[in-house]
């Protein structure tokens, strides 16, 4: 959503720093009878020019029978999430938000609305979690980071043998942050509009930690600022999520093989999904299967 929400629905996405010509990020292969799951942790939104795809991903999608995202990348799921977010999205008449603002966030949200050339009057008429998502996307696009650079983008036409599949519909991911508190998307606003006034080199440091797969740089610089700051975020962002996609992997992994050899799937996600003992590789090993990759 925000750069706080590197796995989320907007992630992060900043300048390219320079890495090293071999890094690649990160990228996991799950085993079991009845497929073989290569998992690979996207960024949501990139710069221009951007090379990030490993040859282990593109010999997957290559040979790939299933392709699973998030969410369907397709223009008829964009229709729908673009509709859900602004059915949700809206305040009701009378109600503004940097009322709802402390008197250093109406300041930031100012500020920010002046450099981003975002215009005040729309802006005071979004719900808090709405006016963080036009707020980070701006804020990433004056870098050159746009969302139709992003893996699952530049991934949608990858593979046209592979049959699609999705974890989640858009509209589920929009409910996610409409359904917060007030309270929550208030305090989310406002730690995003200190970020970009205090830390506008964390995006930098994200995208780099990824293109070098540091997966200890990514829990630092994404997966554990969000932990600290809104436990709650994370859990609904985070945990709860990857519970559920839990079973659906497990299924897959564990289904007899069907026309006498195990799928060939590759699920693509956000990075912050697949780190940390609550990642989707770490559930996998504790429910027995072998998922060859990086450790934390």
């Amino acid at each position: 959503m925000t750069r706080r929400f590197l796995p989320a629905l907007l992630a992060v996405a900043a300048l390219l720093l320079p890495a090293a010509a071999w890094a690649k990020p990160p990228v996991w292969v799950a085993h079991g009878p009845g497929a073989t799951i290569v998992l690979f942790g996207s960024v949501h939104i990139l710069p221009h020019g951007a090379d990030w795809e490993p040859d282990t991903l593109k010999q997957a999608l290559a040979e790939a029978d299933e392709l699973w995202f998030e969410i369907p990348i397709d223009d008829a799921a964009g229709l729908d999430t673009a509709r859900a977010a602004l059915a949700k999205g809206l305040l009701p008449e009378g109600e503004t938000l940097s009322a709802k603002l402390s008197a250093k966030g109406k300041a930031r949200l100012k500020r920010e609305a002046e450099a981003l050339r975002l215009p005040a009057p729309q802006l005071e008429r979004l719900r808090p979690w709405y006016a963080e998502v036009a707020i980070g996307a701006a804020a990433f696009a004056k870098e050159g980071a746009t969302a139709d650079q992003g893996v699952e983008r530049q991934l949608a036409n990858a593979a046209p043998q592979a049959a699609r599949r999705a974890f989640e519909t858009g509209v589920q991911q929009i409910d996610l942050f409409a359904s917060q508190s007030e309270k929550v998307q208030v305090s989310s606003l406002e730690d995003t509009l200190r970020d970009l006034e205090e830390d506008p080199g964390q995006s930098k440091r994200l995208i780099d930690a990824w293109l070098r797969g540091d997966l200890k740089a990514l829990e630092r610089e994404g997966l554990d600022e969000l932990r600290r700051s809104s436990p709650q975020m994370f859990d609904v962002v985070l945990t709860k999520r990857n519970a559920a996609w839990l079973p659906v992997l497990s299924a897959r992994l564990g289904a007899p093989p069907a026309g006498g050899r195990p799928a060939k799937i590759v699920v693509v996600v956000g990075v912050g999904h697949l780190l940390g003992p609550a990642g989707e590789p770490a559930l996998l090993r504790a429910k027995g299967f072998r998922v060859d990759g990086p450790r934390d």
